[in-house]
């Protein structure tokens, strides 16, 4: 169990946190775990600006796969480094705007549970968990039987305030910068301006970088991993995509002055077979509900009279697909991380953990399943592995 963390999960002492703590570092910020070595040596040249670009899902065997060798992103290829698990976006770019691992921030997944509601809440949206209505049926769509969003429950919100920040709050790297006396912004489409194409985010980030003084900038785009969750990694619109996004990031790197540009990723992605928890009763009958995290690293809390059958139960449905831990074996092999564990992780993470090690997940509804070929959140090193790009404009 052990050798397979370690073969294929992050190193947490050369991921996305410890990048977050070199540049809270640099700034003059508090920092709260070790630094990164090869991006403290970039930053020892203090240049005017600091960018850290991050493409979502544009992991190491994604370039690898779309981009060539002598382009632009594989010809600036510094090292690769990881993600955190799950190598997720809520997991990984709360680690890197904090500086915290999972286990010490509490943002595990799309989908987390909340032992003050009881519940499963999706932490973007502060919307219950996403349901499939019970004896829900696919429908006829030009001959081929589809799962439509008819079959699933109405959105509720999960409360009238919001959930993860209450409960589960966190500083963010701007902030602590900022109150430590330095300069720092974002460029993300949830934040002003608000840019809404990857155009207009590294636009901002020009006329940031065009201010006068010394200041960092994140910069976050959710390409490619929209498209590569809709279409597969290896598809035309997949290839494409990151063709032109290479493209872009190159001119635009061509226009910075006195500037470091680190482009890196949240994670990487990979294709997968999916599987709809509803259709192995055996399995939900054993659950007090159904699992939260990520399709491919679900929390499973099992019902008493189920404990000590439930592992065999599991591999019978599942077979060598998963890496089945307990609660406790989660918490001492430090999965989540290797900070202090947050008051009350263990309450969010259930009896058991499902790992997926294989390219099978598990979602919960049978739209979810069908509709995303594409997936991250596992425990292989192709999800956890990631570019760290260096661009200098002197």
């Amino acid at each position: 169990m052990k050798e397979i963390i370690k073969r294929e999960g992050p190193d947490y002492s050369r991921c996305l946190v410890n990048l977050a703590n070199s540049i809270l570092k640099k700034f003059g910020a508090e920092t709260t775990a070790d630094t990164l070595g090869i991006a403290d040596e970039y930053l020892a040249k203090d240049y005017k600006n600091v960018v850290v670009l991050l493409l979502d899902a544009m992991g190491t065997s994604i370039i690898e796969k779309h981009l060539e060798e002598g382009g632009f992103f594989r010809s600036h290829l510094k090292d690769t480094y990881y993600s955190v698990y799950p190598p997720t976006t809520v997991a990984a770019t709360t680690s890197i705007l904090s500086g915290l691992y999972p286990n010490e921030h509490g943002w595990l997944g799309w989908d987390v549970f909340f032992p003050e509601l009881s519940k499963n809440v999706t932490v973007y949206t502060n919307t219950d968990q996403m349901t499939e209505k019970s004896g829900a049926e696919p429908t006829d769509k030009n001959g081929k039987m589809e799962w439509g969003e008819d079959s699933l429950m109405e959105f509720k919100p999960a409360a009238d305030y919001n959930v993860s920040y209450k409960y589960i709050p966190y500083k963010n790297i701007i902030d602590k910068i900022n109150d430590a006396g330095g300069t720092a912004y974002l460029s993300i489409p949830f934040a002003p301006p608000f840019p809404d194409t990857l155009d207009k985010v590294i636009d901002h980030v020009k006329e940031l970088c065009d201010e006068p003084g010394k200041k960092f900038i994140y910069a976050y785009w959710n390409e490619p991993d929209s498209t590569m969750h809709r279409t597969g990694t290896v598809s035309d619109e997949t290839h494409n995509l990151i063709i032109e996004i290479e493209e872009k990031v190159n001119e635009f790197s061509e226009k910075l002055s006195d500037t470091l540009l680190i482009i890196t990723a949240d994670h990487s992605h990979m294709d997968s077979r999916n599987l709809c928890l509803l259709d192995y009763p055996e399995v939900t009958d054993c659950l007090v509900r159904m699992p939260s995290i990520e399709p491919r690293t679900l929390n499973l809390f099992v019902k008493e009279e189920y404990r000590d059958t439930f592992p065999d139960i599991f591999k019978r449905n599942f077979g060598e697909n998963f890496l089945l831990l307990t609660k406790e074996e989660v918490i001492e092999n430090k999965l989540f991380g290797t900070g202090t564990d947050r008051e009350g992780l263990k309450d969010m993470i259930g009896d058991y953990v499902a790992l997926s090690i294989a390219d099978v997940s598990i979602f919960n509804t049978h739209i979810e399943a069908e509709m995303m070929p594409g997936g991250h959140a596992g425990l292989t090193a192709e999800e956890c592995r990631i570019p760290f790009v260096v661009v200098e404009n002197k």
